[in-house]
């Protein structure tokens, strides 16, 4: 299980429940949705569900009046995250299309929605990006990756990595909203669901060759980390860029050279 850095929790169309008295299931349930970066709220047994409800997570012994609308799952303590798994799979079949949205940089931000409802969010560095797509798209029918087309590089690397699953490369220009006093930490993944929202242009592999941007950002920051002493050449640059080596192996090299 790959563990959700940064996580949403807030109302929207529709919501997970959680409405249970056995205490053991209660926690290793939250424990799981948590992981799993999904929106979710709690009640106790025989209070009110919110109206946007649409699937509880209840014990063997509970009561609870639920709509007819509204899908219930039953849990134990020993089966809490099989529960929780059949909880958002029950959500992926009602809601629609599973899309995966990936805001790529330093720590992509990482949306999974089940047609308008996000049912997952994460962000993780880089090299766990495919796996966490893949975990979270290995029981739906018919999933989507869309990522946006900024930092090209990583994008790029990433996309080679999803070679299962369709990937739509999106204009991300527009989809970091701004952040008032007191928001942080939450841009990327806010993009990552506006990227998982707006069409792109289907393709099978980003072109990795770094532009002479890039090339140049690697060698002032050669420079840089070396106190002055250092410039490393475009070559090594180069190999920076595209992610053969790091740039502190590639000073060495250079000095070593």
């Amino acid at each position: 299980m790959i563990d959700c850095r940064k996580c949403i929790h807030r109302k929207t169309a529709a919501v997970i429940v959680v409405a249970t008295e056995d205490f053991e299931l209660y926690h290793d349930a939250v424990s799981a949705l948590r992981d799993r970066g999904a929106e979710f709220t709690t009640v106790e047994p025989g209070a009110e569900l919110p109206e946007e409800a649409t699937v509880v997570l209840v014990g063997e012994a509970d009561t609870v009046e639920v709509p007819p609308q509204v899908a219930v799952v039953e849990g134990t303590a020993d089966r809490a995250r099989a529960a929780v798994e059949e909880v958002i799979a029950s959500l992926r079949g009602e809601s629609g299309r599973t899309v995966v949205g990936i805001d790529p940089g330093e720590q992509p931000g990482i949306a999974v929605l089940a047609g308008e409802m996000i049912v997952a969010t994460f962000q993780v560095p880089p090299e766990q990006v495919p796996a966490v797509v893949r975990e979270q798209t290995a029981d739906a029918p018919n999933p989507l990756v869309r990522i946006g087309d900024g930092a090209r590089l990583i994008g790029a690397r990433i996309v080679d990595e999803l070679d299962a699953v369709p990937v739509e490369l999106v204009d991300e220009s527009g989809t970091t909203p701004y952040l008032g006093t007191g928001v942080r930490g939450i841009g990327d993944i806010l993009a990552a669901v506006n990227i998982a929202r707006r069409p792109g242009e289907r393709i099978e592999r980003r072109e990795l060759e770094p532009t002479p941007g890039e090339i140049g950002r690697v060698k002032a920051e050669s420079r840089r980390r070396s106190a002055g002493e250092v410039t490393i050449d475009e070559a090594l640059a180069r190999r920076v860029a595209l992610g053969d080596v790091s740039l502190d192996e590639a000073i060495a090299a250079h000095r070593d050279g």
